[in-house]
Parts: C-alpha cells; sequence; structure tokens
C-alpha cells in the first residue's frame, strides 16, 4: 500500500512546487523586469512621491475644474471591492432612469450637445479609468470656464492626452481621466 502511495506524494510535492513556487515566481520576476509599473499597479505620484492613484482604476472627480469620468456602478463611487456591471438589460426602466437622469446632469454642467453612451452608462467593472474623446471634449468648455482658460488651451491638453487604439486597430481611443486632471493641473494649477 506504502508503495502505490509514494509515487502519488512525491507527484503532489512536485507539482506544489513547480506549480505553487516556481511558475508564480518565474512569473512575477518576467512581469518586474519586463513591465515593472504595470506590475505594480500603474501608480500614479505626485512630485512629493505620494501616490494619488493608479493610471488603471477610476476614482471620482466632481468639481467643475476636472474632467469628469464615466458613472461607476461599483459601490460607492469607484469602490474595487464592490466591483461589478450594473446588470440591467436594454429594456429594465430603472437603466432608462439612470441613463435619462445622468444625461439631465451631463446637459445642465455641460450645456446642450450630443452625449456619448460612456458619459451615461456605467463599465463592464465599473472601474474604467478612461473616457471617450467625444465626453472628453464634451467637457471642455465647463472645465475652460471654471479654470478662466480657452477652451482651445483645455481641448490641447485633452488631445495629448488621447491614446489610440491598441496596435491602430484594438480598442477604442480613450482619455485617461486622472492623467487628464494631472495634466490640467500642472498646467493652470490645483485646483481646490
Amino acid at each position: 500500500m506504502v508503495n502505490s502511495f509514494r509515487p502519488a506524494i512525491v507527484m503532489m510535492a512536485l507539482f506544489t512546487l513547480l506549480l505553487g513556487l516556481a511558475y508564480p515566481l518565474a512569473v512575477t520576476g518576467i512581469a518586474q523586469a519586463a513591465f515593472p509599473g504595470q506590475a505594480n499597479g500603474s501608480l500614479v505620484r505626485d512630485a512629493g512621491g505620494r501616490v494619488v492613484g493608479s493610471a488603471l482604476i477610476g476614482q471620482p472627480f466632481a468639481g467643475a475644474t476636472y474632467l469628469h469620468p464615466r458613472p461607476s456602478a461599483a459601490g460607492d463611487g469607484y469602490d474595487a471591492a464592490a466591483s461589478s456591471g450594473s446588470n440591467l438589460g436594454p429594456l429594465n426602466p430603472d437603466l432608462a432612469g439612470r441613463v435619462a437622469e445622468s444625461a439631465k446632469a451631463i446637459r445642465a454642467e455641460d450645456g446642450p450637445g450630443l452625449i456619448p453612451a460612456d458619459a451615461v452608462t456605467t463599465s463592464g467593472s465599473g472601474l474604467d479609468p478612461d473616457v471617450s474623446p467625444a465626453y472628453a471634449r464634451l467637457q471642455a468648455a465647463r472645465i475652460a470656464r471654471a479654470r478662466g482658460v480657452s477652451v482651445q488651451q483645455v481641448q490641447t491638453i485633452i488631445d495629448a492626452q488621447t491614446e489610440g487604439a491598441f496596435l491602430g486597430f484594438i480598442g477604442q481611443p480613450r482619455v485617461n481621466v486622472l492623467l487628464t486632471n494631472r495634466a490640467l493641473d500642472a498646467r493652470f494649477g490645483v485646483e481646490g
């Protein structure tokens, strides 16, 4: 009987060491060497070295001087512990009501105009750090008024922060909200 268990125990110990220790250490080492910023969470730091956020996780910005993110279904404003979509179907009256309420608030802040879908809908995770260039441009006039600068100056920063599709065809163009707001503060001063 012991002869039957010995190979099973040896194989379990071998694969535990191989797949439970060696493989994760190798993958972590490769990630740290090849992509250290991403492997450590793409943290964004201020001039003093304090972490102010991550370029990969959305966070709320509500002031008129800042680019606003898309709505979050993740708890109370981009709570990673509550990450999820809203799971409301396109014919659900609750979704239609929330979209209409969001559109009304955007029109009150940013004026009339075509409202992009990402301005009124949540992302699949509820933690999306990016908005579409169309939604960013819609907010440019409000940001310019609140900061006392020209719309063109704000639009120049938004354009500089716009990333194209990966490899030119994978995904959509996007504007990272945190990085854009940091660029606005760097150019025009930190707003209260």
